[in-house]
């Protein structure tokens, strides 16, 4: 890897073969763990200006119709998340000169308030050419990472790090982007343009759709997006929680309509009619069968809808273009030929990408042999990748699989994993949030979920927390567990993978982003940090988890006690610097009129807690909050608590499905009441200023070195 300092160049031809399309990251880190910023990509003519806005590609314009950008969201690391951006550089348009990548914050926060500012760039494989570290960020609220550009018919990097005081405005009047003083204001009254059948939600319950991918209708044509619908019993029984009205979209935005939001009354005499269904599930036996049906399901579902195909391939490497297909392949090795459970294949411009697919169910792992054979082939026949699919949630640090790779051959094969928890993330974003291309694309996708949900199906993720957690549990109860013990790391690595699960859960029902709240000390390994937790475990009896979920007022922190055998799911509220102790109290309790009567709520206190109850006993005397000493008064914790399921599976006692419910009710009847945080609320001002087609103007448009 060739580390950059500001202002190097480099030829991406000089550090791989193959560059036509890469990945780039950007990353940072935040010790209290919520800090975070927007990514974005500019396209650049000669002139160092956009084409036209259709050229920015932020959070509400994630892609280009050519493919050759795609915003491909944040990703947890073993120090955090990254947010990743596929480019395909082969596909940049001719008059397009630069490629410009670049990050802000809102709300008033600076970039001089996070750790590690990171840029790296990776080759198709995923292996990391360069990375450049910005050490010296300081007022600045946008930040010029790094840009590609063009020399003859090579590509370069250039390290800029460089910010803007003027934050998002400022960075966008710079490169042309249209600004309009008057554009927050219009945004206001503003309505999404689209129709109706008079039973649909308001569109402005939605956010703007993605733009055009390959092979989508054009902006002319209707984007189609499923209304959220219930998924547990504490979500149907909670508060309405859809974002304020959106305004008019971007220019780059297609149209959108949503579909009623309630379901048409059933036609069936009795509840024992089931409708048809286009992926039966009930008569699968056998894994085998679960295997054959659900690769046929997904690679069908992929094909047919661009959209999704895409969204599951661009992080993999993959082209934007005409995909296809396949199952049970029979190719050539050795004595006895293989059948990967699907191949892949991409066409664009004459040249093909191709990509094996092993595929696991019901819990079942993935095994080496198999895999390495996979490679094997795909490095002599000259394919690209291999993909993994399973239950299983990849980690840092621990491969699923273990395979070996020739360093003599010339041509590198990726091997890449997803889980059926993230397939269903992705459609669940696409079909309820962020909208498809037409209705058939969005019946598909929700045929789709309902075989990955079915139980028959296999594909339920992640759902065994293995053969560990059962000894630990004795250990901890019986006080025979002892630090250093290597079952404890395997439970703190099956604790990390359901967390990522329940925040992939969590977020595609929400259509905002969630991510485990990782706090690793800088130069701690994957391994070192697993092996403390194992230890605290071992000290503590406990499993301990925080998640950032955007629109949530603070962390939300997820505390698994094993020697009590209860979970506890809580958040941390703070007071407003100068508030009166009496009216925060009062305030507190109208915001939680809703709430179970059974929520803790804890008064906390400079260096220490002060008086607790349940909101039951609190809510008709407030004043019982308050310290007797006269004591300041930070903030309050609320939390609730849940019996701890017993088995390590997922059956409705077990001990995942607990974890599960535990969020789910938490985030429904006690997040939902509470107010966004203000960084929120000041994004959704900037947001509703962009949508208006403008960025609202600063006072300085000023460059600032960092």
């Amino acid at each position: 890897m060739r580390e950059m300092t500001k202002g190097a160049n480099v030829g991406l031809a000089d550090l791989s073969d193959d560059t036509g399309a890469v990945i780039a990251s950007l990353s940072w880190s935040s010790t209290a763990g919520d800090g975070d910023a927007d990514v974005s990509v500019l396209l650049l003519d000669g002139n160092g200006k956009v084409r036209s806005d259709a050229d920015f590609f932020y959070y509400n314009n994630t892609t280009a119709a050519d493919g050759s950008v795609q915003l491909l969201g944040k990703t947890p690391t073993d120090s955090g998340s990254e947010d990743r951006i596929s480019l395909d550089l082969t596909a940049v348009p001719a008059d397009v000169e630069r490629l410009v990548v670049a990050a802000s914050r809102y709300g008033g926060s600076r970039f001089g308030e996070l750790d590690d500012l990171r840029m790296t760039v990776a080759d198709r494989t995923g292996e990391v050419l360069l990375g450049f570290s910005i050490a010296d960020a300081g007022v600045e609220s946008a930040f010029l990472f790094g840009e590609l550009y063009r020399r003859g018919t090579e590509w370069k990097y250039r390290a800029i790090g460089q910010g803007y005081e003027t934050g998002l405005a400022g960075l966008a009047t710079d490169f042309g982007i249209e600004v309009d003083d008057e554009g927050e204001n219009e945004g206001e009254s503003g309505n999404v343009a689209g129709e109706t059948d008079g039973t649909a939600e308001p569109l402005g319950a939605q956010p703007p759709p993605r733009t055009g991918e390959a092979e989508q209708p054009s902006t002319a044509e209707q984007s189609v997006s499923v209304p959220r619908q219930p998924v547990r019993e504490a979500e149907a029984t909670g508060p309405a929680t859809a974002p304020p009205k959106r305004t008019r979209g971007p220019r780059t935005a297609k149209k959108k309509v949503t579909l009623p939001a309630l379901v048409k009354k059933s036609l069936a005499e009795n509840d024992a009619w089931k409708s048809a269904r286009l992926f039966p599930a009930p008569t699968l036996k056998s894994d085998k069968e679960r295997e054959v049906r659900a690769t046929s399901v997904l690679l069908s579902v992929m094909a047919q809808v661009p959209e999704f195909g895409r969204r599951l391939t661009a992080a993999f490497g993959a082209p934007a273009g005409r995909m296809q297909t396949f199952t049970e392949v029979s190719l050539p090795h050795g004595d006895t030929p293989k059948r990967p459970d699907g191949v892949i294949r991409v066409e664009r411009a004459g040249k093909l990408w191709t990509a094996l697919v092993e595929t696991k169910t019901n819990g079942n792992a993935l095994r080496s042999d198999q895999v390495q054979n996979y490679m094997d082939i795909a490095a002599r026949r000259g394919y690209e990748a291999v993909i993994t699919l399973s239950n299983d949630v990849a980690l840092e640090g621990s491969p699923l699989v273990a395979v070996k790779t020739d360093g003599r051959r010339k041509h590198k094969v990726a091997l890449w994993h997803l889980s059926w928890a993230e397939v269903a993330h992705q459609a669940h974003m696409l079909i309820r949030h962020e909208g498809v291309g037409n209705a058939a694309h969005a019946w598909l996708l929700q045929e789709l979920l309902h075989y990955l949900q079915h139980e028959n199906s296999g594909c339920h993720g992640f759902q065994n927390m293995g053969p560990s957690w059962v000894p630990v549990r004795n250990g901890i109860d019986t006080e025979t567990l002892s630090e250093g013990d290597p079952r404890a790391v395997e439970v703190v690595e099956s604790w990390e993978r359901l967390i990522r699960q329940v925040c992939l859960r969590l977020g595609g029902e929400l259509g905002q982003k969630a991510l485990p709240v990782q706090r690793a000390q800088r130069g701690t390994t994957p391994q070192s940090r697993r092996a403390a937790l194992a230890d605290r475990l071992c000290e503590e009896g406990r499993l301990t988890a925080e998640l950032r979920v955007d629109g949530s007022p603070g962390i939300i922190t997820i505390v698994a006690d094993l020697r009590t055998g209860k979970l506890r799911t809580s958040v941390e509220i703070p007071v407003p610097e100068g508030a009166y102790p009496l009216t925060s109290a009062k305030r507190l309790m109208r915001q939680l009129a809703e709430a179970p009567a059974d929520l803790h709520v804890e008064t906390l206190l400079e260096g220490h807690s002060g008086p607790r109850g349940t909101l039951e006993r609190l809510r008709p005397e407030p004043g019982d909050m308050l310290p007797t000493d006269g004591s300041r008064i930070t903030g309050f914790r609320l939390s609730l608590f849940k019996g701890m399921g017993a088995s390590r599976g997922n059956a409705e006692s077990g001990f995942i499905r607990s974890v599960d419910d535990a969020v789910d009710r938490f985030h429904a009847h006690v997040i939902a009441y509470l107010p966004q945080a203000e960084r929120r609320t000041a994004r959704r001002s900037q947001e509703t200023a962009q949508e208006a087609g403008s960025v609202p103007a600063a006072s300085s448009d000023t460059l600032v070195p960092a």
